[in-house]
């Protein structure tokens, strides 16, 4: 592992790394803020999965999440979206598949099968790497995101609660396998069985999930996307339905950007400060 990047913000680092994957089979990069703790130990950790076309630089350099990151002695952990330079056919055709667009699914079709396995590299790569290497507590961790990330960070924390303890979202494709972009997207790395296609669509799983914190999801009432692909009145029935606790906060005036982002990131990270710290 290679640190590429190192910059001072907020009293903390925050550092760009660079390693071979072997989930993915090829060189992957993440970013990681570390904040100043004066208490020694293993430091609880955050995840953040970002939206379709973006990398780890979206969120490390927009959102403003350092600050509060510091403020609740929080490490943040900022990965990709997907694979890249593999040169796949089909790879750099879509900006909505393919690089920037790993669904955080585990990829059953050629040529995609070998590399878009997004969610083992989320779930069991990443994490092993951050705890072996970095300092994080593997008994605290959580998981947040936005859109193609938000569907990202509720099928890991449903399908993996062994790894993830606590969950939020900003606008997240809530019900991939009713969305375009869901539709195209599963229908590319799984193909057309949608009986594949529940095992990784967060209102299908939650009914058997074990996953038992309360999920906090913020979604804007200007987002252009959110009666089409985005679709929050289906994860509310979904985990009403399942008798899981979900918040789901619906913002008057706000879009699917980063200005929506940072403004209620500081929310997020007190959410997740919370349940983690108990």
């Amino acid at each position: 592992m290679e640190c590429i990047q190192e910059l001072r913000t907020w009293g903390g680092v925050q550092r760009v790394f660079r390693h071979a994957s072997k989930t993915t089979q090829c060189d992957m990069e993440f970013a990681v803020f570390t904040p100043t703790v004066s208490a020694a130990g293993p430091l609880p950790v955050l995840f953040y999965l970002s939206g379709l076309t973006c990398t780890w630089a979206n969120v490390a350099d927009k959102a403003g999440a350092q600050r509060f990151a510091a403020e609740h002695g929080l490490m943040l952990v900022m990965p990709d979206t997907s694979p890249r330079g593999l040169q796949l056919e089909g790879e750099d055709e879509d900006w909505d598949f393919g690089t920037g667009a790993g669904f955080y699914v585990n990829a059953s079709e050629f040529p995609w099968k070998e590399h878009y396995n997004m969610f083992d590299y989320v779930t069991e790569e990443l994490p092993s790497l951050v705890t072996g290497e970095l300092g994080a507590d593997p008994a605290r961790m959580g998981v947040t995101g936005h859109s193609m990330g938000g569907h990202g960070a509720l099928i890991c924390a449903l399908k993996r609660p062994d790894v993830f303890n606590s969950c939020s979202a900003f606008a997240p494709i809530s019900a991939p396998s009713q969305c375009p972009w869901g539709e195209k997207a599963f229908t590319g790395y799984l193909g057309d069985d949608k009986a594949e296609w529940a095992k990784w669509d967060a209102c299908e799983l939650v009914g058997s999930s074990h996953f038992e914190g309360t999920v906090l999801v913020d979604q804007g009432e200007a987002d252009t996307f959110l009666v089409q692909e985005l679709r929050p009145e289906l994860l509310r029935q979904a985990f009403t339905q399942a008798g899981k606790s979900l918040v789901l906060r619906m913002q008057p005036g706000y879009d699917h950007s980063y200005y929506f982002i940072s403004t209620f990131i500081g929310d997020h990270i007190s959410h997740h400060s919370k349940q983690l710290q108990s």
